[in-house]
């Protein structure tokens, strides 16, 4: 059975840094595309990067500038390095990736900004 399971969530202060890892238990060149989201308590689940087959990328608007996606295909992971963390970006964020038209998604870890 596919899995995809995150790591690397924690505390880190306003303006600090973190680095998220999505780890499949099979090939992600089998997922098309793969994808990071994050949810706060009481509020929708949002899309925050998107990473392509091709290696392109697309992001929400508020994560502009500090978050960047990236894939490792030799290692199977998806990473997500964010960087100037601000407290509206505490969520747990939730690794996704669309497989043979099955949606896939990894059980969470939380992200909390705070000083």
């Amino acid at each position: 059975q596919v899995q995809l399971v995150e790591s690397g969530g924690g505390l880190v202060q306003p303006g600090g840094s973190l680095r998220l890892s999505c780890a499949a238990s099979g090939s992600i060149l089998s997922f098309y595309p793969m994808a990071w989201y994050r949810q706060e308590p009481g509020k929708q689940r949002e899309l925050v990067a998107t990473i392509a087959l091709s290696g392109s990328t697309n992001y929400a608007d508020s994560v502009k500038g500090r978050f960047t996606i990236s894939r490792d295909n030799a290692k199977n992971t998806v990473y997500l390095q964010m960087s100037s963390l601000k407290p509206e970006d505490t969520a747990v964020y939730f690794c996704y990736g669309l497989r043979f038209g099955v949606d896939y998604w990894g059980q969470g870890t939380q992200v909390t900004v705070s000083s």
